[in-house]
């Protein structure tokens, strides 16, 4: 079964979401945070976690720094048992984040290890972190590399099928643009997909038949030309 999780910072779209069963935990990241108005990143991060009190909340370290990334990490994972602290494969610098994710794996510290596009980077984390600590969620970026012209399923098929021998390690299709990835993660059998608010209110309505879809355009296309007040 492939878990959904609410890519999402807002703090009153998590309390209607965290309401929903298929929602299955929360995602937020430096630049949802920033949209959602946040000043001080360890008050607003609390609130996320006083509303969301039993899913999984991945909340992201926005040093660059690997020292700094650490210290981060380890005040982020206080804050909650449900917390998975988000750590970007590489720093601005392009350096591997290994060394950082090793350490904090070695704490029992859960990760979301966030910014994946490729397989060799998936096999990359798993060779640093141990089958029988915390668990670890790798995201992988697939609406982000389609943006560009990149085919993402063959590096999450490859990171799935690397990911199979630990058993405390999910791939989480990340950077969703349309429903319809749901169900191809599903089809991959990827564990988690993490979806905005707004497309999470399309798939609640799956199930449309394609004569239901045909009768609604057409419908639409109607009223449209009725209101405009078309005439030829």
């Amino acid at each position: 079964m492939t878990k959904i999780f609410c890519d999402i910072a807002d703090h009153n779209l998590i309390k209607k979401f965290n309401k929903k069963k298929i929602v299955k935990g929360f995602t937020t990241n430096p630049s949802l945070m920033r949209k959602a108005g946040a000043k001080n990143y360890k008050i607003y991060s609390k609130k996320i976690l006083s509303i969301c009190k039993n899913k999984p909340v991945s909340l992201e370290v926005f040093a660059d720094n690997f020292d700094e990334m650490k210290k981060q990490a380890f005040k982020i994972n206080s804050w909650g048992k449900n917390v998975y602290v988000k750590i970007p494969v590489i720093n601005s610098k392009g350096l591997f984040t290994g060394k950082v994710i090793n350490d904090l794996n070695n704490k029992n510290i859960k990760l979301n290890i966030t910014a994946v596009y490729t397989a060799k980077q998936t096999k990359k984390i798993l060779n640093v972190i141990s089958k029988k600590k915390s668990k670890v969620i790798i995201s992988v970026f697939a609406g982000r590399s389609g943006d560009v012209g990149k085919d993402p399923l063959p590096e999450l098929k490859k990171s799935i099928s690397l990911a199979k021998k630990f058993k405390n390690v999910e791939i989480l299709w990340a950077s969703v643009r349309e429903p319809y990835n749901y169900i191809q993660a599903k089809q991959l059998r990827c564990q988690v997909i993490t979806i905005p608010p707004s497309i999470i209110e399309k798939i609640e309505k799956f199930g449309k038949t394609f004569q239901n879809l045909t009768l609604e355009t057409v419908k639409t296309f109607l009223i449209d030309s009725k209101k405009s007040k078309f005439k030829i």
